[in-house]
C-alpha cells in the first residue's frame, strides 16, 4: 500500500505539471496572440510576442511528454485491475501526445513566418499576415482534434479507478463523464461552428472538475487504504498451551 501511495503521488505530480504547462501553452500563449478571423492583429501579436510563442511551443512539447509518463505511471498503479484496459489507456495517450507534438509545428512556423521578411516580400504584408493566421488556425483545430484523445483516455482511466477500490467510485464515474464531455465539446465545434466554441467551453466544465479532483486526490490522499478488521487467516499463530506458560 505504501508503494501504491508513492506511485499515486508521483502520478499526481505529473498530472499537476501536465495541467499547468498545457494551460500555459494553450490558454495563455495562444490566447495572447491568436485572434480568430483577424490576420493583421494576429500577425502583429506574434511579432510582438515571438519569444513567448516559441516558449509556448516548448511548454506544449514538454506537457505532451509528461502526459505519456503520467499514463505509464497510472498503468503501473492500475494494471492489476485490467491489464488490457490499462494498456488501452496508455495507447490513447501516446496517440494524443503525438498529435499534440505534430500540431506544434504550425505554431512554431507562425512565429517564423511573422519574423522573416522573405515571406512579406513574397506574399506582401496582407498575404504574410494571412499565412500567420492560417497556421495558428490549423494549430487551433489540430488541438481540437487532439481533444478526442483528451477525452478517450479518461474513459478507461475512470473505469479502472472505479473498479480498483483505490479511489472513490464517484471519482471514477466523474472521469468517465468528463471524457465523454470532451468528445461532445469537440464535435460541437466542428458541427456547429457558430456556437460550437461556447458550447465546448460549457460542456467541458465537468471534464475540468473531474481532472482537478483526480489531481488533488492523487497528491493529497494517494490511494485509499483499507484498515478493516483482520480476517482469521491474518491473525498471528498462537503458541501451544504447553508453551504459553513459558
Amino acid at each position: 500500500m505504501d508503494s501504491n501511495k508513492k506511485t499515486a503521488r508521483i502520478a499526481g505530480l505529473l498530472y499537476f505539471v501536465n495541467g499547468i504547462t498545457s494551460g500555459f501553452a494553450f490558454a495563455y500563449v495562444i490566447g495572447k496572440v491568436y485572434v480568430a478571423g483577424d490576420a493583421t492583429t494576429t500577425a502583429s501579436n506574434v511579432v510582438a510576442n515571438s519569444g513567448l510563442v516559441r516558449i509556448g511551443v516548448v511548454a506544449d512539447l514538454f506537457q505532451a511528454t509528461v502526459w505519456v509518463f503520467l499514463a505509464i505511471t497510472l498503468y503501473m498503479l492500475l494494471q492489476h485491475v485490467n491489464k488490457n484496459m490499462a494498456r488501452t489507456m496508455v495507447v490513447l495517450v501516446a496517440v494524443g501526445a503525438a498529435i499534440v507534438c505534430l500540431n506544434d509545428v504550425f505554431q512554431f512556423e507562425s512565429a517564423r513566418v511573422a519574423a522573416q521578411e522573405a515571406y512579406m516580400t513574397a506574399f506582401g504584408a496582407a498575404g504574410s499576415s494571412a499565412l500567420v493566421l492560417l497556421l495558428l488556425e490549423m494549430h487551433h483545430y489540430g488541438f481540437l482534434i487532439a481533444q478526442i484523445f483528451f477525452g478517450l483516455w479518461l474513459v478507461p482511466l475512470g473505469i479502472l479507478a472505479y473498479k480498483s477500490g483505490l479511489f472513490p467510485k464517484t471519482l471514477g464515474v466523474a472521469l468517465i463523464v468528463g471524457g465523454l464531455c470532451y468528445l461532445v465539446g469537440m464535435f460541437a465545434v466542428f458541427l456547429f461552428p457558430d456556437v460550437g466554441g461556447k458550447l465546448n467551453v460549457l460542456v467541458t466544465i465537468p471534464s475540468a472538475i473531474a481532472e482537478i479532483w483526480m489531481v488533488i486526490y492523487l497528491l493529497v490522499i494517494g490511494v485509499r487504504t483499507h484498515n478493516g478488521p483482520r480476517r482469521p487467516s491474518e491473525d498471528p499463530p498462537s503458541l501451544p498451551e504447553d508453551q504459553q506458560s513459558v
